[in-house]
């Protein structure tokens, strides 16, 4: 009887309203989380605190949603690397497809100097998630969008024939590595400066030349 009830109460007219409601709560812990994460750091930065910014009641709230805080850093660390897609996204694209790639490279490290991009992705990312996933959520969010550009690229003739998985990992690797060194520095503006021309260089070094 008991499961019979659950499953009426999950097709009722008010389901929608309590999915509606926990999506409502979700979003919330997820923004608070984000926004104490930037300002304090993950480490630093409690689940009591979190529940009371989110204003969602008890951390029993935060447990209903979440397994435990990494999850929800996993959670804001997904919703900053769409974030960042998204802003790369609504550049208008300007010459052929490698000059659109070495543009959203170079500003992904000009990004690279902005709070969120800095503490959650660059510093809190490998020290709480652990570099093999750190690595492996960077591959899921970049590295189909620059071989998918390498790609085009070849294809437009920006770019000679070559191994395009090949490149895509050593400009992946190129691009995080060069951002966590920004992200690392004492002069983070200076090492912006520095991480960027290196970049651009190596990039320039790779398209087709100009006839």
């Amino acid at each position: 009887m008991k499961r019979g009830r659950r499953r009426e109460q999950a097709g009722s007219p008010r389901a929608p309203a309590v999915a509606a409601r926990a999506a409502e709560t979700r979003a919330a812990l997820v923004s608070a989380a984000r926004r104490l994460f930037i300002e304090k750091g993950y480490f630093a930065t409690g689940t009591e605190e979190i529940v009371v910014a989110a204003g969602v009641g008890t951390r029993g709230a935060l447990y209903h949603h979440f397994e435990d805080k990494r999850a929800l850093f996993l959670a804001v660390f997904e919703q900053v690397e769409q974030d960042l897609i998204a802003a790369a996204g609504d550049i208008p694209p300007v010459g052929g497809a490698f000059d659109v790639l070495r543009g959203g490279l170079l500003g992904f490290l000009d990004a690279s100097l902005t709070p969120e991009v800095q503490r959650v992705l660059l510093i809190d990312g490998p020290a709480v998630l652990g570099w093999q996933e750190w690595r492996e959520l960077e591959e899921r969010y970049g590295l189909g969008v620059i071989r998918s550009l390498l790609e085009l690229a070849v294809s437009d003739g920006t770019l000679p024939p070559q191994p395009i998985d090949a490149l895509a990992h050593v400009l992946l690797a190129a691009v995080d590595e060069a951002a966590l060194f920004i992200a690392n520095a004492d002069d983070k503006q200076a090492a912006k400066e520095q991480a960027v021309g290196t970049v651009d260089r190596l990039l320039r070094g790779l398209a087709t030349p100009a006839e």
